[in-house]
């Protein structure tokens, strides 16, 4: 299973946090497998995610989108196990990000039974029309085992198209927003 594998190759584990469910079940494994674990939770989830103890690390953050940020620094690859929509949103945002050129970290699916197939086949179809193109296809790396799943993982090369490699995103960082205008601004320095 993914949680012996994970142990045996000594990866420790960032998650979103909760002690139920799935990744419950995973991120209380590989703590008692001896590796660090580290959720990330929005302190609004936190009465209805954790359930008694807490596991290994756990950081609270203000919302959503610093959790993904913050689970996204931490991490070195990305993997989706069989999930709802939640997994869904989280996965194709950080597909969308290795697109964009603001990380060069491998996304994986662990494709148990078949699970992600649609999912699979819908994104070879967008390929296909062109609305995906076969670069940003390659971004996705499934596999129907955690074994070979970390292989692939861990053999991933990361290719950009001409465009997204001349992105800078440090710029970024030089927008100011102001949330009562709703005006993003470029300081002129």
């Amino acid at each position: 299973m993914m949680i012996n594998h994970k142990v045996e190759r000594r990866i420790d584990l960032v998650y979103g946090g909760g002690s139920v469910g799935l990744m419950g079940l995973v991120s209380q494994a590989v703590h008692d497998g001896g590796r660090h674990v580290l959720g990330v939770i929005p302190r609004t989830l936190m009465p209805r995610e954790i359930i008694g103890e807490t596991i290994g690390e756990v950081r609270a953050v203000s919302d959503m989108h610093q959790r993904k940020a913050e689970m996204a620094r931490q991490a070195d690859a990305f993997i989706a196990l069989p999930g709802g929509y939640g997994t869904l949103e989280e996965l194709l945002e950080v597909i969308t990000w290795a697109q964009l050129g603001i990380h060069r970290k491998p996304v994986g699916l662990l494709n148990v039974e078949g699970y992600y197939n649609s999912l699979l086949s819908f994104i070879d179809k967008a390929v296909d029309e062109g609305f995906i193109s076969p670069t940003a296809r390659g971004i996705i790396v499934s596999a129907p085992t955690p074994k070979q799943l970390v292989i692939q993982l861990e053999e991933y090369v990361p290719e950009h198209d001409e465009i997204t490699s001349k992105l800078i995103w440090e710029e970024v960082e030089r927008l100011n927003y102001v949330p009562e205008s709703g005006v993003t601004t470029i300081p002129l320095t």
